[in-house]
């Protein structure tokens, strides 16, 4: 072989090792990137306590299209996974509220059911009915606008009463009469026994209820940022609804029954301005008439937000929420970076505050859920971590508003 031939073959050599290398490097590049722009997440936004542990719903994105899935966990009384359902039917889905009725589940929340409703990006609500296993026993979906929702179900004992919102986009005209906040009642198999409505067809809503003698008590908005609480008899028949100015764009989210009168937390809205840069956590008493009796504010540093309120065994009101402070290292002039924390607050019955916690260490935390056992605080969370998405957690206080466990 002359040297021309050797310098031509070892050319070659190089060339095709260099291809190798830089496809490798490529590939690697390409991978971690996709990591990076996978935002994995993994989330508990409610949980209820049953005869061998706790039932928990949220959803993830754990799948090759990162499409999110609603689930059913169902957790040992040491707060430890048993099991797992995903609702594997249509695109995008998740569960904000679960109930237990004897040894069944029935799961709240939204779907996107088909590519129709994926493409326009538009929802249809959902109610599952869970055995004890984790079977589906029915599945049923509502769409009346473009984007319908259920936030929370009340067992009762022919049924479930169901609550949330069916709205138009806000690029839709329209002016339908069966839109805003939804109220429902299903039979035990899932059928429709009655239906109503109340609200703007663009931004009513119903976030939660509780059921008290021959009553329903609903919570949560009507147009702009107007909190709502309305009342209506056990089929159905519409009474009342007062109003309260000025909520957060949510609305009341949580309401609860204590002593003569009940208890109804959210934000109230500070200063007027178009994005909420200035709230405090709200706590407002009603009593049985819907008349406001009492309200206590909560002002912290930053944005604050009660999302949920129970009661524990000693009559005292167990809050979660949230608490914003401003990143000013990330914030720009054109747009407010907030770093968030989780609030579990404890007041008395009279509305009188015992303590307000506040957890997290910066990597953004949210509180969804308490369930008060004995004299233990039970909390449901999520934490963010850099690069990696978000990641559901249990924490454990004592009713002194100690932290004992992060599970």
């Amino acid at each position: 072989m002359n040297k021309k031939m050797k310098k031509i073959i070892s050319f070659v050599v190089i060339f095709c090792f260099l291809i190798i290398v830089f496809d490798l490097v490529f590939f690697l590049y390409k991978r971690q990137k996709g990591q990076d722009d996978h935002n994995y997440f993994d989330s508990v936004n409610a949980f209820s306590e049953t005869s061998s542990g706790y039932i928990g719903v949220g959803s993830n994105n754990d799948n090759d299209q990162s499409y999110e899935k609603a689930k059913l966990t169902k957790f040992s009384g040491k707060l430890k996974k048993t099991w797992e359902k995903l609702y594997n039917h249509g695109y995008n889905s998740t569960f904000y509220n679960v109930a237990v009725d004897g040894d069944a589940y029935i799961a709240v929340g939204r779907v996107e059911r088909n590519k129709k409703e994926h493409k326009n990006k538009a929802t249809s609500a959902l109610i599952v009915k869970y055995n004890q296993d984790g079977d589906e026993e029915f599945s049923r979906t509502l769409h009346i606008l473009d984007n319908s929702v259920f936030k929370n179900v009340w067992v009762v004992e022919d049924g479930y009463l169901v609550v949330g919102q069916s709205i138009y986009d806000n690029s839709t005209l329209g002016n339908s009469s069966e839109g805003g906040a939804i109220l429902i009642k299903y039979d035990k198999n899932g059928e429709v026994l009655w239906q109503k409505n109340y609200g703007g067809n663009k931004s009513g809503l119903y976030n939660d209820l509780v059921v008290d003698g021959d009553y329903i008590y609903a919570v949560g908005k009507d147009y702009g940022r107007v909190g709502i609480i309305s009342k209506y008899r056990l089929d159905g028949e519409y009474l009342a609804t007062s109003t309260y100015q000025y909520t957060d764009t949510l609305g009341f989210t949580g309401i609860t029954k204590i002593d003569d009168g009940f208890v109804l937390v959210g934000a109230k809205k500070v200063n007027e301005d178009e994005f909420d840069h200035d709230i405090d956590g709200l706590v407002v008493k009603y009593n049985e008439n819907l008349e406001k009796t009492s309200e206590v504010l909560y002002r912290g540093d930053g944005l604050e937000r009660f999302h949920v309120v129970h009661k524990d065994d000693k009559n005292n009101l167990v809050l979660v929420g949230h608490s914003a402070t401003l990143n000013k290292e990330k914030s720009t002039k054109e747009k407010n970076v907030y770093r968030y924390y989780g609030l579990l607050a404890k007041y008395k019955s009279d509305l009188k505050e015992v303590y307000v916690e506040q957890y997290g260490d910066g990597n953004d935390d949210y509180f969804t859920d308490v369930v008060p056992i004995s004299n233990r605080y039970f909390v449901s969370g999520y934490s963010k971590y850099k690069k990696q998405g978000y990641f559901s957690k249990f924490l454990i206080y004592s009713d002194a508003g100690k932290m004992l466990q992060v599970k």
